[in-house]
C-alpha cells in the first residue's frame, strides 16, 4: 500500500476515535447538565438536591478532563508516529545501546522509553485529578509524599514485573517461529494466573495495610457461607481502603 495513502488512513481512524469519544462524552455532559436541576423521581425521598447537583458538577468535570485527556493522548499518538518520534527514539537507542548490548537489550529500552515517555506526558493529568479535581469535590486523601510513594513503588514494581515478562516474549518471538502469538499468550495466561496469587499476598501489602477482622461473628458467617459454597479461606482481613480515596472503604 501506498505510504501517504496508509498515513492518511490512520490519520483519519485516529480523529474518527477521538470525535466518537467527543460525541459521546458532550451527549453525556449535554444529558448531565439537562437534569442537574433536580433530583429524578425515584431517589427524590433519599437523596438530597444539594447531594444530587454535586454528583452532577463531579460527572462534569470528570468529563471535561477526559476530554482534554483523550485529545492530548491522540495528539501524542500522532506525534510518535506520523511525525517520527518513535523513528528518533529508535535512532537514538540503535547507535546507543544496540552495537554495546545486543538487540535483547536495545528492544527492552526501546518499549520501556515509549512507556516512560508517555508516562511523564500523562503525568500532569493524573496529578491535576488527584490534587484539583478529586480535591475540589472532597474526594482525595492522597497526600503529595503518598502519591510519590506510590508513582516509586509502581515504577519499579513495573520495571521488575514487566521488563522479565516483556524480555520472555520478545524471547518467544524470535524463537518459536510463525506460531509464536501461541507461546506468548501462554506465557501471558500463566503470568496472569501467577498474579492471582502473588498480588494479594506480596504487591497489595506494599500500597495498603491489612489487618485482620477482628468482628468474630461476622468471621464466622463468612466462613459458613464460603463452606456452603465450596470455597476455602486462609483468613479474613480490612484492608485501608479509603487511604486514597473517600471513593472507596475499608
Amino acid at each position: 500500500m501506498n505510504p501517504v495513502v496508509l498515513s492518511l488512513a490512520f490519520s483519519a481512524a485516529i480523529l474518527a476515535s477521538l470525535f466518537v469519544k467527543l460525541w459521546l462524552a458532550t451527549r453525556q455532559m449535554r444529558r448531565v447538565a439537562a437534569h442537574r436541576g433536580a433530583v429524578p423521581a425515584a431517589f427524590a425521598a433519599t437523596v438530597a438536591l444539594e447531594a444530587h447537583q454535586k454528583a452532577a458538577d463531579y460527572t462534569l468535570a470528570k468529563l471535561r478532563l477526559g476530554i482534554a485527556s483523550d485529545a492530548f493522548g491522540s495528539a501524542v499518538l500522532i506525534g510518535w508516529t506520523l511525525l517520527g518520534g518513535l523513528a528518533w527514539l529508535n535512532g537514538v537507542l540503535l547507535d546507543a545501546v544496540l552495537p554495546r548490548w545486543g538487540g535483547m537489550a536495545y528492544q527492552l529500552l526501546l518499549v520501556g522509553g515509549v512507556m516512560l515517555i508517555g508516562g511523564l506526558l500523562d503525568l500532569p493529568f493524573d496529578l491535576w485529578r488527584t490534587f484539583r479535581l478529586e480535591e475540589r469535590f472532597g474526594f482525595n486523601k492522597t497526600t503529595p509524599a503518598l502519591y510519590a510513594t506510590d508513582l516509586v513503588k509502581s515504577t519499579l514494581l513495573g520495571i521488575a514485573i514487566g521488563g522479565p515478562l516483556l524480555a520472555l516474549v520478545l524471547w518467544i518471538m524470535q524463537a518459536t517461529g510463525a506460531h509464536w502469538w501461541i507461546w506468548a499468550w501462554v506465557a501471558l495466561t500463566v503470568f496472569q494466573l501467577l498474579s492471582m496469587v502473588i498480588y494479594p499476598t506480596l504487591i497489595a501489602p506494599l500500597f495498603n495495610k491489612f489487618e485482620p477482622l477482628s468482628d468474630d461473628a461476622l468471621v464466622a458467617r463468612v466462613q459458613s457461607l464460603m463452606q456452603r459454597c465450596g470455597f476455602r479461606a486462609k483468613g479474613f482481613f480490612v484492608m485501608d481502603g479509603s487511604r486514597r480515596s473517600a471513593h472507596a472503604n475499608a
